[in-house]
């Protein structure tokens, strides 16, 4: 068998894992148990790794909308969408990677925060732009919404005041309404 064409994926580089390919898929399914159950299992058998997953009801009432970011060989992850797309409950499944999108992730974080450290966490939160959502009488948490990057630094820059808690989504991407051309990985 031919291998598949390679579709750009260097582009689009794993983060964690050098050399391996990574694609943003969009894909809208029927509301059925075990749909999701199948589409790991498609990717288990072809060898992907699923980074990132977010889920949610999508416009059209019967149908929710995922977001994957998969990672595999550079050669057969470009094909991740197509191969979606023949599943039965799968109606549209489309790779945006190489297109003019945006995305971004969502964090909530829980981070020690005595009476001596509160402003300085604070001042971090209001540099990030982020939310503060509870406010305990030893901890904060802060909900931050941006690029992976921007809740990496975040979250590094909060270690050293003691972070008891992270809870990340995946990645939610959606293709640009302008013209203008995005920036890396729909970033701008």
């Amino acid at each position: 068998m031919r291998a598949p064409p390679d579709r750009g994926c260097a582009v689009s580089k794993s983060k964690r894992n050098p050399g391996i390919a990574a694609r943003t898929v969009v894909a809208l399914v029927e509301d059925k148990p075990g749909v999701l159950a199948r589409i790991a299992g498609l990717f288990r058998r072809r060898g992907f790794n699923i980074a990132s997953l977010a889920v949610g009801p999508s416009e059209r009432p019967g149908l929710s909308r995922l977001t994957f970011v998969v990672e595999g060989e550079p050669n057969l992850v470009g094909l991740v969408a197509a191969q979606l797309d023949r599943l039965i409950d799968v109606v549209s499944a489309e790779d945006i990677t190489d297109r003019n999108m945006v995305w971004r992730e969502m964090a909530l974080i829980k981070v020690r925060a005595t009476p001596e450290t509160r402003t300085e966490i604070l001042q971090l939160a209001g540099i990030f732009r982020v939310n503060v959502v509870d406010v305990g009488a030893e901890t904060l948490t802060m909900e931050i919404t941006g690029d992976s990057e921007k809740i990496d630094s975040l979250i590094e820059l909060l270690r050293r005041y003691g972070v008891l808690e992270v809870m990340r989504t995946g990645r939610v991407a959606t293709l640009r309404g302008s013209l203008t051309p995005g920036g890396e990985e729909g970033k701008r």
